[in-house]
C-alpha cells in the first residue's frame, strides 16, 4: 500500500462510487482532479434486485436466483473496474444494495470522503424511488460529495 498524502482540505481516502454511467464517470474524474495525492478506492456493487421482477403493489418479488446469471454480471463489471482503474487506486466490489453497499464499504475502509455522481430523473420516478445519492447521503456518516455532469446544453 502507498503513503498518501493529505490533499488540501485533509482528504486522504476517498471512496467512489462506480455504476459506470456517464454521471459516476464524470465524478470519478472530479475526484482526481480535486483531490491529488489521495488514495482513490472505486466501489461497485452488482444490484442483487436484478433477480427481482415487480409485483402489482409497487414492490418487488424475488425471482428465482440465477447464480449463473449473477456470476456473469460481477465477471463483466470487474473487467470494467479494471479498465477504468488507474495507477495506485483500488477497486472493490461487492453484491447486494448498492447504496447499503457503498456506504458499509466506505466506512469499513476507513474513507474521509465518499464522492458520487447524480443522475438525471424524471420528477415520477424520483418522488417513488428517490436517488441513490441523496440516499447516500442520508445514510451516511462520512462526508458526500455529490457530483452533476455539466449541462451539455449550455
Amino acid at each position: 500500500m502507498t503513503q498518501t498524502e493529505p490533499t488540501p482540505i485533509g482528504f486522504a481516502k476517498i471512496a467512489v462510487g462506480v455504476d459506470f454511467s456517464p454521471s459516476s464517470q464524470h465524478a470519478l474524474a472530479v475526484a482526481r482532479a480535486r483531490f491529488p495525492g489521495a488514495q482513490i478506492r472505486l466501489l461497485h456493487v452488482t444490484d442483487a434486485r436484478v433477480t427481482t421482477s415487480p409485483d402489482l403493489m409497487g414492490g418487488v418479488t424475488p425471482a428465482v436466483f440465477d447464480a449463473g446469471l449473477l456470476s456473469s454480471l460481477e465477471d463483466a463489471d470487474a473487467q470494467r473496474l479494471a479498465a477504468i482503474m488507474q495507477g495506485s487506486e483500488e477497486t472493490e466490489q461487492l453484491v447486494g444494495d448498492p447504496v447499503t453497499g457503498i456506504v458499509e464499504a466506505a466506512a469499513r475502509w476507513g474513507a474521509d470522503l465518499i464522492v458520487v455522481g447524480t443522475h438525471a430523473q424524471g420528477a415520477l420516478e424520483h418522488f417513488f424511488i428517490g436517488s441513490s445519492a441523496e440516499k447516500i447521503v442520508g445514510r451516511s456518516p462520512i462526508p458526500v460529495l455529490t457530483v452533476r455532469l455539466p449541462d451539455r446544453r449550455a
